[in-house]
């Protein structure tokens, strides 16, 4: 019995190596760190500096921001403009989220929002504008300035296409680094998974625009305008997905799903707008293709591309690293052949 005990320690250590039982460790804390991240961002939404201008007369002005000034949690950002044409328009260049609009002739009020920014931002600006025109003996009645698209149920579809577009990214990026080692032996081999990620990323756009567009006609828009957008985002989170495989080995791709997936999706700002979700997950998210992606399409389908410098900005930074990152990992090691799983022989010519 002890000889076959000993048989079997010995069989499990050679079936589950050190590097195994690592891996298996590190992909469990990947696991609790999804499932930390996801119900962390999204579990209780609740605003914070949700911005609502007012519109009201001169007299009227002081207590209708300090009333929102007043509702707890520092939920309201509260400001003034001088009338509700100024208010839409700041609302459809995504300047605030709402604006309250006070009807000194009667006692019902108008709330201006809108749904395309996010229905979850409407609803809780319904809820902060109703409780406090009941405490006024007033009632508010909402406006949808920059409604959904028919196809666009809760707003979602924007989210869902960049997500899309950003699995593709890291998974073609890790496709090449599995089948051809994760560290391209030379700079050439490096351009020419880099070209062909290129040529992955610009099919993808098409082939996202158009199914969103065209196809099932769930986001308004230019097509054009998301598909550049869409072969951005796919080839911003293949590169960095690329230079991570090519710094790390294979412990890089882990890394791309905790960027993209454990921190990324959740705080895009999809689901819950920025003002609703909590502080680590509002900071980050437009600095992470994901959001930055997500506000650009949803910018590009709802407000006229207004306001998307910045985020494009921010893809095209991601993109930049990742080429340069992964040029000079490769530059750094002359000469050294690519990292191949264990067993895997080497095989000619690969990408």
């Amino acid at each position: 019995m002890a000889a076959s005990g000993q048989g079997f320690v010995a069989e499990f250590k050679d079936a589950v190596t050190p590097r195994a039982a690592l891996l298996v460790i590190a992909v469990l804390l990947l696991q609790l760190g999804f499932i930390v991240s996801y119900v962390g961002a999204l579990h209780h939404p609740s605003p914070h500096q949700l911005s609502i201008s007012v519109v009201a007369p001169p007299e009227v002005q002081p207590k209708l921001v300090a009333a929102l000034e007043a509702v707890p949690d520092d939920a309201v950002k509260a400001g003034t403009v001088a009338g509700p044409a100024e208010a839409t328009a700041l609302i459809k260049d995504q300047k605030i989220y709402a604006a309250l609009v006070f009807d000194p002739a009667g006692t019902q009020d108008t709330l201006l929002v809108a749904d395309a920014r996010g229905p979850a931002a409407a609803r809780a600006a319904e809820e902060i504008a109703t409780g406090i025109a009941k405490g006024q003996g007033r009632t508010v009645v909402v406006q949808d300035v920059v409604p959904l698209a028919p196809g666009d149920a809760e707003g979602l579809s924007s989210f869902y296409l960049v997500i899309g577009w950003c699995v593709g990214g890291y998974l073609v990026a890790s496709i090449l680094g599995i089948s051809a080692g994760s560290r391209p032996a030379g700079t050439g081999r490096a351009v020419i998974r880099l070209g062909t990620l290129a040529l992955y990323s610009v099919a993808a756009g098409i082939g996202g625009a158009l199914i969103v567009g065209p196809v099932l006609d769930a986001l308004p828009g230019s097509t054009w305008a998301l598909l550049g957008l869409g072969s951005l985002v796919v080839f911003a989170v293949g590169a960095f997905t690329m230079a991570l495989q090519c710094l790390f080995g294979i412990v890089g791709i882990g890394l791309a799903v905790l960027v993209f997936v454990v921190l990324g999706n959740p705080s895009a700002g999809g689901v819950f707008p920025p003002p609703l979700m909590p502080a680590f997950w509002r900071a980050i998210g437009a600095w992470i293709p994901n959001g930055a992606g997500t506000d650009v399409a949803r910018s590009i389908a709802y407000f006229d591309a207004t306001g998307i410098a910045v985020p494009l900005m921010v893809l095209v930074a991601w993109a930049v690293v990742g080429v340069a990152v992964t040029l000079l990992a490769v530059s750094f090691r002359p000469g050294r052949q690519e990292e191949r799983p264990p067993g895997r022989a080497q095989e000619p010519a690969p990408l």
